[in-house]
C-alpha cells in the first residue's frame, strides 16, 4: 500500500514537472526582446495552447477512454474523440484570429494548430493503457497475495489443532512411563505455547525462531519415541542465516506428518531431517520410509 501511495504521489509530480516545463518554456528558451517566440510562434499564444492541449489529454485519458472505450459505446466514443480535437483547432484558431492576426500571414503557424492537437490525444491514449496495464498487474499481485494470505491461516489453522494432539499425545506417554524427562517436555511445550500464541501471528519471523520451535517438536518427540524411531535432525544454520525472515509455522507440517505417516506398524521406522542456508536459499529436507 505505501509502495502504491508512493508511485502515486510521483506520478502526480512527473505531470506537475511536464506540464510546467512546457507552459514555461518559451519563457526558458526565449527572450522578450522577440516576445518569448518559438519559431514564428508567440510565447503567449504557445502557453495558451498548452492549457488545451492538457484539457485533451486529461479529458481523453481520465474520462472519454476509461467511460467510452468499449464494445458497446466505441461509436460514441469516436464521435466524442472527433469533437474534442476540431473544437480544440477551432478554439486555437479563433484565438489567433482576435489575439495575433498577424500570425495569420504566417504558413507556418497553421501547422501548430492541429498537429500538437492529434499528437496529444494519441500520447494520451498510450498513457490511459499503459497506466490501465500498471493497476491491472497491481490489481492482480494484490489479489494473488490475499490469497496466499488466506490460505496460510487457514493452513496455521488446520495445523494448531493437530499439532496439540500429538504433543498431548506425547505428555500422556510420558507420564505414563513416569519418565524423568517429563519437566523437559513441559518446559518444550511451554515455549511451543509461546511461538504459536505470539510470535506466529505476525507475518513474517526470524528463521532462527522457526527452528527454535522445529527444534523443540523434535525434542518432544524424541523424548516419547526414544529408541523406537530412529531420528536424525542436521540443522546448520549461524547468527547471520538466522536473521532471515520466514512465514511462521511454515516448515512444521512437514515434519509433522513425516512422524504422523512414518512410525506406524513399520520396521525400523527412522525420519531423516535436513536445513541449511546455502547462497541466500533455504534447503529443506524431511524424509521418512515412505
Amino acid at each position: 500500500m505505501k509502495i502504491a501511495v508512493s508511485f502515486k504521489y510521483i506520478g502526480y509530480a512527473l505531470h506537475v514537472l511536464i506540464w510546467g516545463t512546457l507552459l514555461l518554456l518559451p519563457y526558458l528558451v526565449s527572450s522578450p526582446a522577440n516576445g518569448y517566440r518559438i519559431g514564428v510562434i508567440p510565447g503567449s499564444f504557445f502557453t495558451a495552447t498548452v492549457f488545451i492541449n492538457a484539457v485533451i489529454f486529461y479529458a481523453n485519458a481520465h474520462y472519454l477512454y476509461p467511460k467510452l472505450y468499449n464494445r458497446r459505446f466505441w461509436f460514441f466514443y469516436i464521435i466524442a474523440c472527433i469533437l474534442l480535437i476540431f473544437g480544440s483547432v477551432w478554439l486555437k484558431f479563433h484565438i489567433i484570429a482576435a489575439w495575433f492576426p498577424g500570425m495569420t500571414r504566417e504558413a507556418a503557424a497553421y501547422r501548430y494548430i492541429a498537429a500538437p492537437s492529434v499528437i496529444i490525444f494519441i500520447i494520451s491514449i498510450v498513457y490511459r493503457r499503459v497506466i490501465d496495464k500498471f493497476r491491472f498487474e497491481q490489481e492482480q499481485k494484490e489479489k494473488q497475495s490475499a490469497q496466499l494470505l488466506t490460505e496460510l491461516k487457514f493452513l496455521r489453522s488446520q495445523i494448531s489443532p493437530h499439532f496439540m494432539f500429538n504433543v498431548l499425545t506425547n505428555m500422556v506417554s510420558l507420564a505414563r512411563k513416569k519418565s524423568d524427562r517429563l519437566e523437559q517436555s513441559l518446559i518444550s511445550l511451554s515455549d511451543l505455547m509461546r511461538y504459536m500464541l505470539y510470535d506466529a501471528r505476525e507475518k513474517k519471523v526470524e528463521l532462527r525462531k522457526e527452528v527454535e520451535y522445529l527444534d523443540s517438536y523434535i525434542g518432544l518427540q524424541k523424548l516419547r519415541f526414544e529408541n523406537e524411531v530412529s531420528i536424525n535432525c542436521t540443522i546448520d544454520l549461524n547468527d547471520e542465516d538466522g536473521r532471515y525472515a520466514i512465514e511462521p509455522m511454515l516448515l512444521i507440517p512437514f515434519v509433522e506428518n513425516a512422524f504422523k505417516h512414518g512410525v506406524g506398524h513399520l520396521a525400523h521406522p527412522y525420519i531423516y531431517i535436513k536445513l541449511l542456508v546455502h547462497q541466500d536459499s533455504l534447503i529443506f529436507e524431511v524424509l521418512n520410509n515412505f
